[in-house]
């Protein structure tokens, strides 16, 4: 379970997602709009989950499992949970650079203070910040930190590492309506990520089914308004506000290729259907593994997800 896709990306092109930690969702936050859901296990303390030769070895399996047109443009740290939680981050990325493929990062930034931390993310080629506020009660609001996270040190945190990484920097902000999508609060993100003075600032609103159920996306003013005011303050702000699309790559492994993939990305209905035809796969196949709770079935604005379902 730590390698799925490749799954189409707005921001990366094709990309082969690694899941570095294992299990239920561990992180620093519980985030109400997550598409994992809520915080199993909140930790800020970097421990080692798998040895870095065993993501080596499953991304080269993986890789010889697709199509050389899925050939993925990125190999994605992207996972359930906050993937600087594994101490053993940095030494991974050094092993995959043999493959000549570039590696990407995407991290909720709340342990950037710590500096093997921004070591480790300097190995990456690309990486992406969370900034859904910047106001420390908006921040707690939204993003629900561990109790051991200081809202100070995540902002000095992002100020370093700005100014240490060489690979292409880009921020991420969450519209959450009525959170986080009000002018004012909208100013405060935009003078915090001015500082980062990122490469592209990504502005996103929930596509998938959040981990609250009164979770919302920001009405089409409001939307247009963020966009303005990052644009205002050179931010090159880019929207992410529609679907992805349904070429996700596959294995001929259709059982692992949607269980993998279910850990930390939904799939929709219709992308579903593509991944299952492509796997030559008998579509009762989604009945037994709903049946036997490996996953759920989900509707979320008038969408059907399919999500993993982990036991508690």
């Amino acid at each position: 379970m730590i390698t799925f896709g490749p799954i189409p990306s707005r921001r990366l092109g094709k990309s082969l997602g690694i899941n570095n930690i294992p299990s239920q969702k561990i992180c620093s936050y519980s985030c109400v709009y997550c598409q994992v859901g809520i915080t199993k296990k909140y930790s800020t303390t970097r421990v080692s989950f798998y040895k870095p030769s065993v993501i080596f070895d499953e991304v080269k399996k993986h890789l010889c499992h697709i199509k050389e047109n899925d050939i993925p443009d990125y190999l994605t740290f992207v996972s359930n949970g906050e993937p600087t939680l594994d101490i053993s981050i940095g030494e991974s990325i050094d092993k995959l650079k043999s493959i000549g493929i570039p590696i990407a990062v995407i991290t909720n930034a709340s342990l950037l203070s710590i500096p093997e931390v921004r070591d480790d993310l300097n190995k990456a080629d690309w990486v992406s910040v969370k900034v859904d506020s910047g106001n420390e009660n908006v921040w707690k609001e939204i993003n629900r930190p561990h109790a051991d996270l200081n809202f100070n040190e995540y902002k000095n945190g992002l100020r370093l590492f700005a100014k240490e990484f060489r690979g292409k920097l880009n921020t991420e902000t969450m519209l959450v309506k009525g959170i986080n999508d009000h002018i004012e609060q909208l100013q405060e993100t935009a003078q915090l990520i001015k500082e980062i003075k990122p490469n592209i600032s990504y502005i996103s609103i929930p596509t998938r089914p959040p981990a609250l159920k009164w979770v919302n996306k920001p009405n089409e003013k409001s939307i247009n308004e963020a966009y303005h005011i990052f644009a205002d303050n050179q931010l090159n702000p880019e929207l992410i506000l529609g679907f992805e699309g349904t070429n996700t790559g596959f294995t001929g492994n259709a059982i692992e290729d949607i269980i993998n993939i279910c850990s930390v990305h939904p799939i929709r209905e219709d992308t579903m259907k593509e991944l299952l035809r492509k796997n030559q796969a008998d579509p009762t196949i989604l009945d037994t593994l709903v049946t036997n709770k490996y996953i759920q079935k989900v509707e979320y604005k008038s969408n059907i997800f399919y999500i993993r379902k982990f036991l508690i």
